[in-house]
C-alpha cells in the first residue's frame, strides 16, 4: 500500500523516512520512551536507522504496519503512531510521544484520527490497544480516544526479556458513529441470579 498523510487542524501524520532519523533518535533517547515501550534500550542510531528507512517503509509496502510520523504543522516531530495488523479486520495500535510535546492531547488527536482512516479505508473494525500494566499515560490517551478497557492479560508482553502484565482496550467503528464491515453481535448479557427473599 502507498503510504498515506493525515491531517488535522493541529498535526499531520505522515510516513516517516531516511530524513526523520535523527528526530527519532532523538526522541528515543528519553528514558521513559525506553522503560515503557519494546524499542531497543539502549537506542542507538542504527536502531533509528533500521526504523526509518526499512521497519516503516516495508509495513506500508507490504501492508502489514502503518506507520505515522505525528508531526506539528511546523515540522516538529510529536510523537510516533503505529497500526501493526494483527488478523483479519484487525490492528493494534502504539505509540509514544516526544517529551517536550507530552500532555498537550496530540496523540489522543493522532490516535482518533489514524483509527478513523483504518475504519474509513482500511476494512479494519477493530483496533486494540495494549500497554505494560502501569504505563498510566498510555492508559489515559487510549481512554482519551474512546477505546474500552476490556482488562488485563497475564504474562503477556515481553518488553527486552521480562514477561510483564498487559491491560488491553478496543476500539470498533461504532464506537466512533461508523460502520463495520460485518454486522456486530454482541454478547448476550448473563442473567443475573435470582435474589434470595
Amino acid at each position: 500500500m502507498e503510504p498515506v498523510t493525515l491531517t488535522t487542524d493541529r498535526l499531520l501524520l505522515r510516513a516517516v523516512g531516511p530524513r526523520d532519523t535523527d528526530a527519532v533518535y532523538e526522541a528515543c533517547q528519553d528514558p521513559d520512551i525506553q522503560r515503557w515501550t519494546t524499542i531497543p534500550s539502549p537506542y542507538l542510531r542504527e536502531h533509528a536507522e533500521s526504523f526509518t528507512e526499512r521497519i516503516a517503509p516495508d509495513g506500508w509496502a507490504d501492508g502489514s504496519m502503518f506507520t505515522f510520523g505525528v508531526f506539528l504543522h511546523s515540522g516538529d516531530l510529536a510523537g510516533m503512531l503505529g497500526l501493526t495488523m494483527r488478523a483479519l479486520g484487525m490492528a493494534e495500535i502504539g505509540f509514544w510521544a516526544t517529551k517536550q510535546h507530552r500532555s498537550h492531547g496530540h496523540i489522543t488527536e493522532a490516535a482518533l484520527t489514524a483509527c478513523r482512516w483504518a475504519f474509513v479505508s482500511g476494512a479494519i473494525d477493530r483496533v486494540e490497544w495494549r500497554a505494560e500494566v502501569g504505563n498510566r499515560a498510555s492508559r489515559a490517551v487510549a481512554e482519551r480516544a474512546g477505546f474500552t478497557i476490556e482488562g488485563t492479560l497475564r504474562s503477556a508482553t515481553n518488553n527486552k526479556g521480562v514477561l510483564r502484565d498487559t491491560w488491553v482496550g478496543s476500539l470498533l467503528p461504532s464506537d466512533l458513529g461508523l460502520p463495520s464491515t460485518a454486522p456486530y453481535l454482541p454478547a448476550a448479557p448473563r442473567p443475573r441470579p435470582p435474589r434470595p427473599q
